[in-house]
């Protein structure tokens, strides 16, 4: 599953840019409303829990890499504002259903013991696989000039033929607990979403706003942001798992503290540069700090009802997606005014996340899930 989904969503990701310019004519206000409406799928993730009433996890998993296979694999006969809106949704369902889901089977199949090992491992074999997928357009769009409906056509169908063979060639592998078939919100969870909220907001600002930086205020090309792609990837195929073995050492808590007293400074120095070469070198530190995020997935795994995982993995996208929809667009209105306040603010929500990492015991457990601000009931 973890090679199926970069090579659909690598593809559709790399291409997009182009593709809408060149064939639908995109100006900003189009990429604007698609690139909203791909988060969409990710702010109803907590819908999940009323799909696995009539279906099994690793069915829907199954079906959700099909739909963004689909997806993908459509968008290029669609060169138009209303098909491509379409397309995009249809692909960020399968891909946003997925990513729950496969969240959620990772934590019930996995041993704690094993998870942050084995969680670096998957985002280790998804960098690699999207280095595969980058070199390969390379070649098909340069020397070959295939043309971007047979790349997406490509993309697409072979993610859709991973589905297959994994329904028909793989048994049904059962989790030790049933899973609740009903939303889970749970106080004493309170401190999971937090950080989960916080995480994703961090996020969009590397992911919207970093990236804009480095071509805005330093003239990066597509191929020198491309670069700067490429040596993040290169550092999750090499270092993700064993970060996640470093974080199965020395903790949840130390994990996050390392990440975000990192992000703290990296997003102040974001504010203040004026070095091309240290900005580059701040968007690759920035993004190596992602892997330590597994520790937020590990520390729930461990405070957790076993049974409540599949649900809560569902509210948990949705909270991180609350910050998806609010945070680029209102941020985007102060970097009219100060590109420094869009980082400083940053920084401020990097300072909330360390304060919360703080009351992460240091071994937490059922009953155990925070130092202070313990909920004594079940509810």
């Amino acid at each position: 599953m973890s090679i199926a989904m970069p090579i659909a969503f690598s593809t559709w990701t790399v291409l997009l840019n182009n593709f809408v310019v060149e064939r639908a004519g995109f100006t900003g206000v189009e990429i604007g409303i698609l690139q909203s409406l791909r988060e969409v799928p990710g702010f109803l993730a907590f819908t999940t829990v009323f799909v696995l009433l009539i279906l099994k996890e690793q069915t829907f998993a199954v079906i959700a890499l099909a739909l963004l296979g689909i997806g993908v694999a459509l968008t290029g006969f669609f060169p138009n504002a209303i098909g491509l809106y379409l397309t995009t949704v249809l692909m960020s369902t399968g891909f946003h259903y997925f990513e729950v889901v496969k969240q959620s089977l990772s934590l019930q199949w996995y041993k704690k013991s094993e998870a942050p090992r084995a969680l670096g491992k998957l985002i280790s074999i998804g960098s690699i696989t999207s280095l595969v997928v980058y070199a390969t357009l390379w070649v098909l769009l340069a020397p070959l000039g295939l043309d971007y409906v047979w790349l997406y056509v490509l993309a697409g169908g072979v993610c859709c033929c991973f589905a297959v063979f994994m329904s028909l060639g793989f048994p049904h592998f059962g989790a030790e607990y049933e899973q609740t078939n009903s939303l889970v919100l749970k106080k004493r969870y309170w401190l999971f979403y937090a950080l989960q909220f916080f995480s994703g907001a961090r996020r969009q600002i590397f992911m919207v706003f970093a990236a804009f930086l480095m071509v805005e205020k330093f003239g990066y090309s597509a191929a020198q942001v491309t670069t700067l792609f490429l040596i993040n990837y290169v550092f999750n195929w090499l270092f993700a798992e064993r970060i996640g073995g470093l974080i199965g050492r020395i903790g949840e808590r130390t994990a996050l503290t390392i990440e975000y007293v990192g992000l703290i400074i990296v997003f102040t120095a974001y504010a203040f540069v004026e070095n091309p070469y240290i900005g580059a070198g701040l968007y690759v530190i920035d993004h190596m700090f992602f892997a330590l995020a597994i520790a937020i997935q590990t520390y729930f795994q461990k405070i957790a009802d076993p049974e409540d995982i599949a649900s809560s993995a569902g509210v948990s996208f949705t909270i991180n997606h609350v910050a998806a929809v609010v945070v680029p667009a209102a941020l985007g209105l102060v970097w009219i005014i100060s590109h420094s306040a869009v980082f400083l603010i940053g920084t401020g929500f990097a300072f909330c996340s360390l304060l919360l990492s703080q009351n992460i015991p240091f071994r937490p457990v059922e009953g155990n899930e925070v130092n202070w601000g313990r909920v004594r009931s079940s509810a």
